[in-house]
Parts: C-alpha cells; sequence; structure tokens
C-alpha cells in the first residue's frame, strides 16, 4: 500500500461549503414556499372567481395562506379559505362539491400549476449547495 489514495483537503473543502451553503438553502426554502403559496393563493383567487362569480362574490377574497416553521429545516405553508371570513365557510362546498353543487377544483388547479415551478427551484437550491469545484 501506498498510502492515502485521496487528498483529505478536498474532502475538508467540501465540509466548509457544506456548512455554508446550509444556512443559504433553508433561507432560499423559505423563500420559495412563500412564493410557491403566494402563487397558488392568486390562483386560485382567479379561478375562484371564473367559476362561480354570482354565487359567490365575496369567495376568492377569504383564499389565503400561512407559512409555518417547525425547527430549522421544516417549512410549511397552508394554502386556502378562511372560515372566518365572508363566505369562507363556502370553500369546502366550492372546491369538493355538494350533493346538489359539482366540485370546481379551484385550489386544485391552482396547486397542479404551481408544483413545476416548485419543483424546479427546490432542485436548483439542492444543486447550488451541492456545486463545489
Amino acid at each position: 500500500m501506498t498510502g492515502n489514495p485521496f487528498d483529505m483537503r478536498d474532502v475538508r473543502r467540501l465540509e466548509r461549503h457544506l456548512a455554508r451553503g446550509i444556512p443559504r438553502a433553508r433561507r432560499d426554502t423559505r423563500a420559495v414556499v412563500v412564493r410557491g403559496a403566494m402563487n397558488i393563493k392568486k390562483e386560485w383567487r382567479a379561478n375562484a372567481r371564473a367559476s362561480a362569480p354570482k354565487h359567490a362574490p365575496y369567495y376568492p377574497n377569504a383564499v389565503g395562506y400561512d407559512v409555518f416553521t417547525f425547527g430549522p429545516d421544516q417549512v410549511l405553508a397552508i394554502i386556502g379559505p378562511d372560515k372566518g371570513k365572508p363566505q369562507g365557510a363556502l370553500g369546502n362546498i366550492l372546491e369538493y362539491g355538494s350533493v346538489k353543487n359539482p366540485p370546481h377544483n379551484d385550489g386544485g388547479r391552482a396547486l397542479i400549476n404551481e408544483l413545476p415551478q416548485f419543483e424546479a427551484h427546490m432542485a436548483l437550491i439542492l444543486q447550488r449547495g451541492l456545486t463545489w469545484w
């Protein structure tokens, strides 16, 4: 055996790079979640205005979002109608339908449209964090 097959300087350099990149990745991830929630909220409101303009004129304004952080690494966005606002309680009926009303799926369509952008931004954060040369 002639010794170590790799140079430890590269390992230490990678370690420093990853240590510096973690806070940036956390910050960027939160920003992507907030932007995605805002985009979904806006599209959900636009879909709701188009799907039930006469029956629920105040419902689109009840749609909002909240972002929560759990520890340093978990970010959660809850998007949907606020039942405390005018016509916010109609959210379940309008979104999923009832015996007499078909589902509008306004929020579901907004989520599906935002998903490719969200995944692309998250992949970019990952790539940026792992690129170190």
